[in-house]
C-alpha cells in the first residue's frame, strides 16, 4: 500500500532546502530523528482539513479497517473520545425529536477519564448501565439485555450508548448484540475500542465497526506498530455521512492545532503493515500467547480469559499481590538451566492482578523470558486465595451536581477518611488504567471510600464548602 505521508517527508529531506519553518530545531538535534520532525508545510496537508496526502492515507487506513470514514488523531484516544462525544451529540441535537431536551450518554462505568473529561466540556450528563458483573475497578461489562432494560427506564433516548470493549482487562462485550439493540430502541453504539485495534485483522474480524458500532476510537499505538499518541476515530458506512464532519470539527476543536508529523508518518507507514504483514505476524503472536497460557496452566498458576494479545494474569487466586509479583518480573531472574532471566515491566499491577501486553513486536527472546519467569515465580507456591478486587459502583450513585459543575467549581482537598458526603469535584485517577471510582458531581458514599482505600487513594478533591 501506498504511503503519501512518509513518502513526501523522505523528499523533503533529501531536498535539503532551508526550513524557515517550525519547529524550532530545524531538523537538528540529539535524537536524530528530528530530520523527519516537520509541521504543515506546503505539501504536507492539514490534519484538520485532510483533502491532501493526509486525506490519502486516511482512505488507505478505513479501506484497510473497512470503514465508511477513519481520522487520525497525535493524541490518542483521549482526543478521539471527546471528538466521538461531540459527534454524536451533535447529531442527536439536529433530530426534531430532541429539540428542547438535555443531551445524555448511556454507558458502562468503567469508562475512561478522558469519555467524562469530554462530558465536563460538552456540559454532557452521563447516566450508568446498573449491571451485576463488575469485577473490580477496571471491568464492568454490561450485556445486551441490560442495555436494553437501561434504554427502556430511559424518559427519552441518550446521544448514544457508550461502552469500553476490550476493557483493560481484555475484557470483550457483546458488541454485535449491544448494537443490535441499540439501533433497534433507535440510538448510536460508541465504542471506547482504545486496546482492540489488532481486533480487525483476526482470521475472523471482532472490531467494533465490523461488529455493529456506528463509531469507535483505536489507540493505534497500544497493539500496532505505532509511535505513542497515534490513534484512530472511525465511522461506521451507514453513519460516515451523518457523522464524519462532525468528528473532523471535534478532533480539531479539542485537539492541538500542531499535530506531530512523527507520529502521522507512523500511522502512514503502519497502513502498508497493516495490508502486507500484520494478519500472519498476528497470528504466530497468538499462537505464542496460547504456548504461554499452556505452561501456566501446568505451573498452576491462573491466567483469566481476554481477548487475544492480553495475558492477565490472577495473583490473588494464588494468594499474591500483583504489585509484588510485578516486582519479581521487574527485578530480573536467577540463572535458570544456564539462562539468566531479563527483567519483566508489565503493562499494570494491583492487588489481585497483574496485565502483560503483547504483540507483533514481542521477541523470541522476550517469550523466551516470559517463560523462564514462569519456571522461578514464586506463583508456583500457592498460598490461601486473596479477597476478590472491589467492586464499583454497587450502590447507585447520587448526582448532586452536572459533572461540568463539579469540575470547575472551587475545590479543596480532603482525606478519603473524611469524604462521606462531599461532593466529588475532579476525578481521582491513577493511570493506567484511569478509571473513576466516583464521577464529578456525585455524592461520595461509604462504598466508594472503601474502594479509594483499597486502591491506595487517600485524598480526594472535594466541591469547596458544600456537604450534603
Amino acid at each position: 500500500m501506498n504511503t503519501p505521508v512518509y513518502d513526501f517527508v523522505e523528499k523533503y529531506i533529501a531536498a535539503r532546502g532551508v526550513r524557515a519553518h517550525m519547529p524550532g530545531h530545524k531538523g537538528i538535534g540529539p535524537l536524530r530523528i528530528e530530520e523527519r520532525d516537520i509541521t504543515e508545510i506546503a505539501g504536507a496537508d492539514v490534519l484538520s482539513e485532510s483533502e491532501g496526502i493526509l486525506g490519502e492515507s486516511q482512505k488507505n487506513a478505513g479501506t484497510l479497517f473497512g470503514t465508511g470514514a477513519t481520522l487520525y488523531s497525535t493524541e490518542g484516544s483521549s482526543l478521539a473520545v471527546k471528538a466521538m462525544l461531540y459527534a454524536v451529540v451533535m447529531y442527536w441535537k439536529r433530530l426534531p425529536q430532541n429539540r428542547g431536551k438535555r443531551p445524555y450518554i448511556l454507558a458502562a462505568r468503567n469508562v475512561h477519564r478522558a469519555m467524562l473529561d469530554g462530558c465536563a466540556l460538552l456540559d454532557l450528563d452521563v447516566e450508568f448501565i446498573r449491571n451485576g458483573a463488575a469485577q473490580g475497578l477496571c471491568s464492568a461489562v454490561v450485556e445486551p439485555e441490560d442495555v436494553r432494560k437501561a434504554l427502556e427506564k430511559c424518559e427519552y433516548l441518550p446521544a448514544a450508548v457508550y461502552i469500553t470493549s476490550p476493557d483493560y482487562l481484555g475484557v470483550l462485550s457483546d458488541v454485535a448484540g449491544i448494537a443490535a439493540v441499540c439501533h433497534e430502541k433507535g440510538t448510536l453504539l460508541a465504542v471506547d475500542n482504545a486496546h482492540g485495534a489488532y481486533l480487525a485483522f483476526l482470521e475472523e474480524s471482532l472490531h467494533p465497526i465490523y461488529l455493529g458500532a456506528d463509531i469507535c476510537c483505536d489507540s493505534a499505538h497500544k497493539t500496532l506498530i505505532v509511535l505513542t499518541g497515534g490513534a484512530y476515530l472511525h465511522i461506521s458506512r451507514n453513519m460516515a455521512e451523518a457523522l464524519q464532519d462532525y468528528a473532523g470539527k471535534g478532533l480539531a476543536m479539542f485537539g492541538s492545532t500542531s499535530p506531530s508529523y512523527l507520529i502521522l508518518q507512523s500511522l502512514d507507514l503502519c497502513n502498508d503493515y497493516l495490508d502486507r504483514r500484520i494478519r500472519t505476524e498476528l497470528a504466530h503472536s497468538i499462537e505464542q500467547v496460547q504456548r504461554f497460557r499452556r505452561i501456566t496452566d501446568l505451573a498452576g498458576i491462573y491466567v483469566r480469559e481476554s481477548e487475544p494479545l492480553k495475558i492477565v494474569i490472577d495473583t490473588g487466586a494464588s494468594g499474591y499481590d500483583g504489585r509484588v509479583i510485578a516486582e519479581e518480573m521487574r527485578a530480573g531472574g536467577a540463572n535458570v538451566n544456564g539462562a539468566t532471566r531479563k527483567s519483566i515491566e508489565c503493562e499494570f499491577a494491583d492487588c489481585n492482578t497483574v496485565v502483560l501486553m503483547v504483540g507483533m513486536m514481542t521477541s523470541p527472546i522476550d517469550w523466551e523470558n516470559m517463560r523462564l519467569w514462569v519456571r522461578e515465580t514464586r506463583l508456583r507456591h500457592r498460598r490461601k486465595p486473596l479477597k476478590p478486587a472491589m467492586p464499583v459502583g454497587q450502590t447507585p450513585a447520587v448526582r448532586r451536581m452536572s459533572i461540568r459543575e463539579a469540575v470547575f467549581a472551587d475545590s479543596e482537598m480532603i482525606p478519603v477518611k473524611k469524604s462521606v458526603g462531599r461532593i466529588l469535584a475532579q476525578e481521582t485517577v491513577s493511570c493506567p488504567p484511569a478509571i473513576p471510582i466516583a464521577v464529578s458531581g456525585e455524592e461520595i458514599t461509604g462504598e466508594m471510600v472503601d474502594v479509594f482505600l483499597y486502591y491506595g487513594i487517600d485524598q480526594i478533591a472535594v466541591v469547596k464548602s458544600c456537604h450534603i
